[in-house]
């Protein structure tokens, strides 16, 4: 079955974390945009002001409140988006959950909880989509980060979900080909976003966490996925800094390793501001949601890595490419010394 999206106007598209940073920032562009959302989260009064925002404004929306590590609340959004709008066209893997802290300082439970939200999340909100996809056609976004790629210290439960979602997505991807289901698999990689996201992580650090710059505004990843709604694509990296970190731990591993080492020990614990109170710590339960952090950063409005991207797809080819010379080259270097 070959592939075809429809444009976006003519989608129903569920997204997954809808009520903070990038799937908040996704609901808004695609409603705005003409498209149906069916918007889920476990913030429940989250929800309910954004369906009365954006249907006062002519914007189609429906809600769920569900937790996505719980497999029957997924597949209850599934038939929630059937009684509303007669199914789905994409589904968009994006809600999120995080620690700050040293692979021992963060209890053995919370590493588990980091799993059942990051990865096995993708995984049932993947299997329901499919199972309903498979009859239409359509497209699975799966919003993984630049640290699917490489791990940075402090974040390692969430690096080892990102690096086990790549997995998954490039498996589902080579499962639904193989069977010629028709459906769009993309893998979405975004750098640092201006989002909640710090302030929600559980923290066992001294000093508040901060994501390390550069630091995009979430819109530039809802414009990488609402692109992949559209149009097949394998991959894509949401942020020219990450698709540098990516490139530079391919040719330079433990160069990235000692910047990594940096970036986590330094940039991660400087900042002062601590944000939100009222965000802190959503782990296990909801806090307050936003569409960016309310720390004092800068956030870039647009990624010029993305765009090129979408108009070349052979772009990242040409980086891995790049990058795997770069590694032939430094060996030879050592072989001859």
């Amino acid at each position: 079955m070959t592939i075809t999206l429809k444009p976006l106007r003519d989608q129903i598209i569920v997204v997954t974390g809808a009520t903070s940073g990038n799937g908040l920032a996704i609901v808004e562009d695609a409603v705005r945009r003409g498209a149906a959302v069916v918007a889920t989260a476990r913030n429940e009064a989250a929800l309910k002001a954004l369906r009365d925002r954006l249907s006062a404004e002519g914007g189609r929306i429906a809600i769920c409140v569900a937790d996505v590590s719980d497999m029957a609340a997924v597949e209850r959004v599934a038939a929630g988006a059937v009684e509303a709008f007669g199914g789905f066209d994409s589904w968009v893997n994006n809600a999120g959950t995080g620690t700050y802290g040293t692979l021992e300082q963060v209890p053995v439970a919370d590493h588990r909880r980091v799993f059942d939200v990051n990865y096995f999340g993708v995984l049932h909100g993947s299997l329901v989509a499919a199972r309903h996809l498979r009859r239409r056609g359509g497209a699975i976004i799966n919003v993984g980060s630049i640290l699917s790629d490489r791990a940075i210290v402090e974040q390692g439960p969430y690096c080892a979900t990102k690096h086990a979602v790549q997995a998954l997505t490039d498996t589902l991807r080579m499962e639904l080909e193989q069977e010629k289901a028709g459906i769009s698999v993309t893998l979405i990689k975004p750098g640092a976003i201006d989002t909640p996201f710090p302030e929600h992580a559980r923290n066992f650090m001294n000093q508040p966490p901060r994501l390390p710059p550069p630091l995009y505004a979430p819109s530039v990843v809802a414009d990488a996925v609402l692109f992949a709604c559209e149009i097949p694509r394998r991959t894509l990296y949401a942020g020219g800094g990450g698709l540098l970190s990516a490139l530079l731990s391919n040719a330079a591993p433990r160069l990235s390793d000692k910047i990594m080492e940096l970036v986590g020990t330094v940039a991660q614990q400087k900042l002062k501001d601590p944000g939100d109170p009222a965000r802190r710590d959503n782990l296990y339960t909801p806090r307050v949601d936003a569409l960016r952090g309310s720390q004092d950063v800068h956030a870039r409005a647009s990624s010029t890595v993305l765009q090129v991207q979408k108009l070349h797809p052979g772009f990242l080819l040409l980086g891995i490419v790049s990058a795997g010379i770069a590694v032939a080259v430094s060996r030879k270097k050592r072989d001859r010394v």
